[in-house]
C-alpha cells in the first residue's frame, strides 16, 4: 500500500510538473503576444506621426506657422470686370489680400532708443516722440508700435539692422482704389481674430469669401500640454471663393469720382448714381457721397456713412414719377401723347388746392407737353383717367414698396402705403411723386423696364462666383415681369426725349444722340411728417439711351444742393457729363440725323 502511494505521489510530481510547465509556457506566449501587439501599434503610430501627419506636427515645431496656414483659409478676392483696348474683358481688383507686418519692440534688447526712435520715424510716419515712451518701457519682450504696415516699408525696416526691432508677418484685407465703389464693397474687421465682412459686398457674401476653417482636435493633459502621441483628427481648412462683380470698372471710377466733385461743387449734403444695364440688370456703376476708405473704416465717425445711400436711402422722388403715370394710362390706352387737357395752373380737392411748381398755368397742353413742363395738373389728370386699384397695380408692378432682389443686404421697401387710402388727394399727390417713398435702385429700375420694351428686370450685382475647386456659379438675367406693353416704353421713351430736346432736361442731353430722360425736384418732409422743409430740396435726373437701342439707364440724386433750386441744374448736368463718358467708353456711334449742339 505504501508503495502504492509512492507511486501516486509520483504521477501527481510529474502531472503537476508537466501541467506548471504548459502554463508557463502559455503565459509566455501571451506576453509574446502582447509585446507584439503593443510594437505594432507603436510602429503605426510613428507611422501616422511621421507619414499621415507629418505637416501637422511639422507644423506644430515651427511655430505654428505652417498649421496656421492650414486651420484658418484665404478670404476671396472681389473683382470688377474692364474692357481692354483689344475689347477682351479683364478683371480689376477691388478687395485683396497682402502680405504686411506688424512692427514691435523687444525692450530687452533696444541698445540706443534715440536713435532708433530716430530712424524709426521717418520710416514708419511717426514722430520720435510718440516712439520714446515705446522704446524706453523696462523689459518689455512685446510691445506693438504699428499694425498693417506695408511689405516695402517692412524690408526698409528690416535693412536699418535695428537692434530690439521685430516684424511679424501678417495678412491684411487691401482695397487698391480706397474711397471708389465703397458702398459696394463694405469692409472687414475682426472678430475673435478672425476677419468678418461688414457691410457691402464683404458683409452679404461674408460666408462665400470667408470659406471654411480647418480643425485640429488632439487630446491634452491635465496641464492643458498637447500630447504627441494621442489620438489627433485634422480638417484642413477651404479657401474661400472669388467674387465677380458686374461691376464695369471705367464706369465705375468716373461716375463716382464725377459724382463726389458735384456734391462738393455745390455744397450738396449728399449724393448718389446708378448706371444700370437695361437689358440684364446688371449694376454698371453704384455711387454714394460722402463715402468712406474701407482701409481706414475705423477713423469714421458715424456709422450712418457705411449705409448705401442708392438702396438705403428712401426719398419722395418727385416729377420723375410723372413717366411712370403717364406710361401707366398709356398702357390702358386712355390717353396718347397729343391728348389734351387745360391747364388752369391748379387742381382743387375740397379745402387743398395742388398748383403747379412754378405757380403758372399754359392753358391746352398735350400730354409731351406735360411731361416737357413738368406740370403737376398734367400728372393728375392722366392718374384721373384710371381706376385707383390700377392706378396703384401699376406702381407695385414697377417694382415700388418692394425689395428689388439686389444680393446686398440693408435695402429699404418704400412707402405705397398713401395708395392705400381712399382720399383721391393722395393718389394725386403720388403721380408726381409726392407723399410716397422710393429708393434709386427702384427708380431707376422702373426706368430701365421702359428703356426694355416694358419689361422689368431684377437687378443684380454678382457676375459670377468662382470657388478654390474650380467650380463656377454664374447669374443669368432674371425676367421679374412684364410691365407696359412694348409699344408703351417706346411711347414713353419718345415723350422722354422730347423732354431732354425741349424741356426741362436739355442739360441732361448728349450731343449727337437720342437721350430720354425726366428731371425732379422733389421737397423733403418735415421729421414729424406734417408739411415739407423750406428753402431744401433733392434733385433728381433719370433717363437712358440711346433710346433706340439703350446702353444703359442712369439715376442721379443730389442731396439738398446749396446753390441751385431746380434738378434741371442740380442733377441733370451731371447725368449728361458721365452718359457722354459711357457712350464714348461703349464706342456708341453719334447719329448722322441729330443736328450737332455748341
Amino acid at each position: 500500500m505504501a508503495q502504492a502511494m509512492a507511486e501516486s505521489n509520483g504521477r501527481t510530481t510529474r502531472h503537476l510538473s508537466i501541467a506548471g510547465n504548459e502554463n508557463y509556457n502559455r503565459r509566455w506566449q501571451a506576453l509574446n503576444v502582447m509585446a507584439t501587439l503593443v510594437m505594432v501599434v507603436i510602429f503605426a503610430r510613428l507611422w501616422q506621426l511621421q507619414i499621415i501627419n507629418h505637416d501637422i506636427y511639422i507644423g506644430l515645431a515651427s511655430g505654428q506657422q505652417e498649421l496656421y496656414r492650414q486651420l484658418f483659409p484665404k478670404r476671396g478676392s472681389i473683382y470688377a470686370s474692364e474692357r481692354s483696348d483689344s475689347g477682351d474683358i479683364k478683371q480689376v481688383s477691388l478687395a485683396i489680400n497682402r502680405r504686411a507686418y506688424l512692427v514691435y519692440a523687444d525692450t530687452r534688447s533696444v541698445v540706443d532708443p534715440s536713435r532708433t526712435a530716430s530712424l524709426l520715424a521717418d520710416v514708419l510716419g511717426m514722430t520720435t516722440e510718440e516712439l520714446l515712451p515705446i522704446l524706453t518701457k523696462p523689459d518689455d519682450p512685446y510691445e506693438p508700435i504699428k499694425s498693417r504696415v506695408s511689405e516695402d516699408v517692412g524690408e526698409r525696416i528690416k535693412s536699418l539692422g535695428l537692434a530690439g526691432i521685430e516684424l511679424q508677418e501678417i495678412t491684411e484685407r487691401f482695397y487698391p482704389n480706397n474711397n471708389i465703389g465703397s458702398h459696394i464693397l463694405g469692409f472687414v474687421n475682426y472678430q475673435d481674430n478672425v476677419l468678418v465682412g461688414q457691410y457691402g459686398v464683404e458683409g452679404s457674401f461674408n460666408k462665400i469669401l470667408s470659406g471654411t476653417a480647418g480643425e485640429l482636435r488632439s487630446e491634452r493633459d491635465a496641464r492643458g500640454v498637447w500630447i504627441p502621441m494621442a489620438d489627433s483628427e485634422f480638417i484642413p481648412a477651404k479657401d474661400g471663393a472669388d467674387v465677380v462683380l458686374t461691376v464695369d470698372w471705367p464706369i465705375q471710377f468716373n461716375a463716382c469720382r464725377a459724382l463726389d466733385e458735384w456734391v462738393n461743387q455745390h455744397g450738396a449734403d449728399g449724393g448718389s448714381l446708378i448706371v444700370i444695364e437695361p437689358k440684364t440688370g446688371a449694376i454698371l456703376a453704384m455711387c454714394g457721397s460722402p463715402d468712406f476708405n474701407p482701409n481706414t473704416f475705423n477713423e469714421i465717425k458715424s456709422l450712418n456713412i457705411f449705409n448705401n445711400p442708392a438702396t438705403f436711402l428712401e426719398y419722395e422722388p418727385g416729377s420723375i414719377m410723372k413717366a411712370v403715370t403717364m406710361a401707366a394710362a398709356i398702357d390702358q390706352q386712355k390717353i396718347k401723347p397729343d391728348t389734351t387737357y387745360n391747364d388752369t395752373g391748379e387742381v382743387k380737392f375740397g379745402t387743398n388746392t395742388i398748383r403747379n411748381s412754378d405757380n403758372k398755368s399754359y392753358g391746352l397742353q398735350t400730354m409731351v407737353e406735360v411731361l416737357e413742363k413738368s406740370l403737376n395738373t398734367g400728372a393728375i389728370y392722366a392718374m384721373r383717367q384710371l381706376d385707383p386699384t390700377v392706378f396703384k397695380k401699376y406702381f407695385d408692378d414697377f417694382g415700388f414698396g418692394r425689395l428689388t432682389g439686389l444680393e446686398l443686404k440693408g435695402e429699404a421697401v418704400g412707402d405705397l402705403s398713401n395708395l392705400s387710402e381712399k382720399n383721391e388727394i393722395y393718389r394725386a399727390t403720388a403721380s408726381f411723386g409726392q407723399g410716397i417713398a422710393v429708393t434709386p435702385l427702384q427708380m431707376v429700375n422702373a426706368y430701365a423696364a421702359l428703356a426694355n420694351g416694358g419689361k422689368l428686370m431684377e437687378p443684380f450685382l454678382i457676375k459670377e462666383i468662382n470657388y478654390p475647386d474650380g467650380r463656377r456659379e454664374k447669374r443669368e438675367p432674371r425676367v421679374v415681369r412684364q410691365v407696359v406693353s412694348e409699344r408703351t416704353a417706346t411711347v414713353i421713351g419718345g415723350m422722354l426725349v422730347s423732354v431732354v430736346e425741349r424741356g426741362h432736361g436739355k442739360r441732361g442731353g448728349v450731343n449727337g444722340y437720342y437721350i430720354a430722360g425726366k428731371t425732379g425736384t422733389a421737397e423733403i418732409p418735415l421729421k414729424d411728417g406734417r408739411g415739407y422743409e423750406q428753402g431744401v430740396n433733392i434733385g433728381s435726373f433719370v433717363g437712358f439711351g440711346p433710346v433706340d437701342d439703350p446702353r444703359f439707364a442712369m439715376i442721379v440724386r443730389v442731396d439738398r444742393p446749396r446753390d441751385v433750386k431746380f434738378a434741371e441744374s442740380s442733377a441733370a448736368p451731371l447725368f449728361g457729363k458721365v452718359a457722354k463718358f459711357i457712350l464714348q467708353y461703349y464706342e456708341v456711334p453719334p447719329r448722322n440725323d441729330i443736328n450737332q449742339k455748341n
